[in-house]
């Protein structure tokens, strides 16, 4: 007689799951989510990494940029993404101004994200200006994700989303900045928008993994912006993006096909009520 085994529950994953996948020659996925039934959706399908993103400050409440967004509001997000999630490392971004004036401040900021919202990491952008800041965070226990290359939260600095590191100069620093940043004890590293041929020498460099956007195969793994991915967002269609639904358009008939049921009184039928 042959007895039916139940499958082992999945375990959460942590940094140390996270850099074991980058010495196995695992592939690591990354995406955002900002609230709780998103979050679920993600962690149900199996991501490894959830980033709660500072571009909430984008697709949730439709800032030009991600400089508004607050340190409260993404405590508020980060914490109905964990609320969701039995599996995903969950990953918090430490907004604009939050940890660029006082290494003191960035580990406060820090410590709030991990107390108050129950991030598993932070996440800041910059290299060797925020590495103290980093190394400050790290050493009171709180694990850190660095971010390269095109850094939004700059944008005013540079004044351009183009493609960054194209440059012999610039892609020196940013292998160098990398370097730091491992030094500094970041778990791993986002690099976004530079040549894959720079991305692949970062990579190759270090014993912390990448993941990237917009940075070629040879990262250690890939993360996307879900409204980019699911075709929630029309109007961005930068080269390294794959839409892997048009939820635009599937939701824009949905909803117009209930404003007709309850115009005409379709909707709800006998069945529908109680």
């Amino acid at each position: 007689m042959s007895a039916q085994t139940k499958s082992a529950p999945k375990t959460r994953n942590t940094t140390r799951t996270i850099v074991e996948m980058k010495d196995a020659g695992e592939k690591i996925s990354m995406l955002t989510a900002y609230d709780f039934s998103m979050a679920r959706i993600v962690d149900q399908a199996g991501i490894d990494i959830i980033l709660v993103g500072d571009s909430a400050g984008n697709v949730m409440a439709g800032h030009e940029t991600t400089l508004p967004i607050t340190l409260d509001q993404m405590i508020y997000h980060t914490e109905s993404v964990v609320r969701g999630t039995e599996h995903a490392l969950v990953v918090a971004d430490l907004p604009f101004m939050s940890y660029q004036v006082t290494e003191t401040g960035a580990l406060d900021s820090a410590g709030r994200m991990m107390k108050e919202a129950g991030a598993h990491a932070v996440k800041l952008e910059g290299g060797r200006t925020v590495a103290p800041a980093i190394k400050k965070i790290v050493d009171a226990g709180i694990p850190v994700m660095g971010h390269l290359g095109l850094t939004p939260q700059s944008i005013y600095k540079f004044g351009t989303y183009k493609v960054r590191a194209t440059e012999d100069i610039e892609a020196e620093t940013l292998i160098e900045d990398a370097r730091m940043l491992e030094e500094a004890g970041c778990f791993a590293v986002v690099l976004e928008k530079i040549p894959s041929s720079v991305a692949a020498k970062v990579t190759g460099n270090l014993a912390i993994p990448t993941i990237g956007i917009g940075a070629g195969d040879q990262c250690d793994g890939q993360v996307l912006v879900i409204h980019d991915m699911l075709g929630l967002n029309k109007d961005f269609s930068p080269r390294f993006l794959r839409r892997y639904a048009d939820l635009h358009t599937e939701m824009t008939n949905a909803i117009r096909n209930y404003h007709k049921d309850v115009k005409t009184g379709a909707f709800p039928n006998k069945d529908e009520q109680y």
